[in-house]
């Protein structure tokens, strides 16, 4: 991992990300760990714009892997890791000092009371310099022994599934997310994402009653807006709970025409309404 500013040993343990046109936001997320780790390693699946070379010049080990779906390739990135214990970053996280600290102190002392711990995970919007105190926060599992969890491998959810009987513990730190690059990026991203989990309903043989069209946008408005806190955000809030909003619509739009189309046939055209 090349020098070291901190002046520390490294854990054992492994820290990956996957990664794709990253460039502008991956540099923050390995600086913030490198010390932390002998073996930094970033999956890439194409970047176009220089974030392999990037991440090479920061310490990581990067290796291509064509883009399997969410799961699959970050059970990809857990294979290629050295360590049992591992970290999982996504590109546009960072891990601020109080909770590398507290990584460091959790493994330095031994092996952990725990072989899983939850992360909270809050987002930063544009313009932020931190989450707000009162953010919405996701706990997911982000610290584990491989050989106690890997990551399920659902295409469109990233989770780790842990061994049966295991219970996780929970770090104080938060990872900060800088997830919006700007609105209309935030969209596309979000658009492409509801083309993702149409495909996995679909495989998955799942069946969205109709009705859900009507409700998804206000219902998952008011989750965003309300339930997730951004109104707290002010109009940059409102705005991103719009978007989320429209991308939960959009998944249910595109899973009912799906169904709409294997039951009428691509080249049929429904007649004209006599009402009109």
């Amino acid at each position: 991992m090349g020098s070291r500013a901190s002046g520390l040993a490294p854990l054992p343990l492994s820290i990956f990300i996957i990664a794709r046109n990253e460039a502008d936001r991956i540099g923050a997320t390995i600086r913030a760990v490198r010390d932390l780790t002998d073996d930094l390693v970033v999956v890439d699946s194409g970047s176009t714009d220089g974030t392999q070379a990037l991440a090479a010049s920061l310490g990581a080990r990067v290796i291509h892997n064509p883009w399997p779906g969410y799961g699959p390739q970050k059970r990809f990135a857990e294979e290629q890791c050295r360590h049992v214990w591992l970290l999982n970053l996504d590109a546009d996280e960072v891990v601020p000092p109080d909770l590398a600290a507290e990584i460091r102190a959790l493994l330095a002392a031994g092996e952990p009371s725990r072989p899983a711990w939850r992360i909270g995970i809050a987002e930063v919007f544009p313009g932020e310099g931190r989450p707000h105190p009162w953010a919405y926060t996701l706990t997911p599992v982000r610290l584990y022994r491989k050989d106690r969890g890997r990551y399920a491998p659902s295409p469109v959810h990233d989770r780790v599934a842990l061994e049966p009987g295991v219970k996780p513990g929970r770090l104080r730190g938060i990872i900060h997310h800088f997830s919006v690059r700007s609105l209309g990026d935030q969209l596309d991203k979000l658009n492409r994402y509801s083309d993702q989990q149409a495909d996995d309903l679909e495989a998955r043989g799942v069946v969205i009653p109709s009705w859900r069209v009507f409700v998804e946008l206000p219902g998952n408005f008011l989750k965003a807006y309300l339930g997730r806190r951004h109104v707290l955000r002010g109009t940059y809030g409102f705005l991103t709970a719009m978007n989320y909003a429209m991308s939960r619509h959009l998944r249910i739009a595109k899973h009912y025409e799906r169904r709409r189309r294997a039951a009428t046939g691509p080249d049929r055209v429904d007649p004209p309404d006599p009402t009109f």
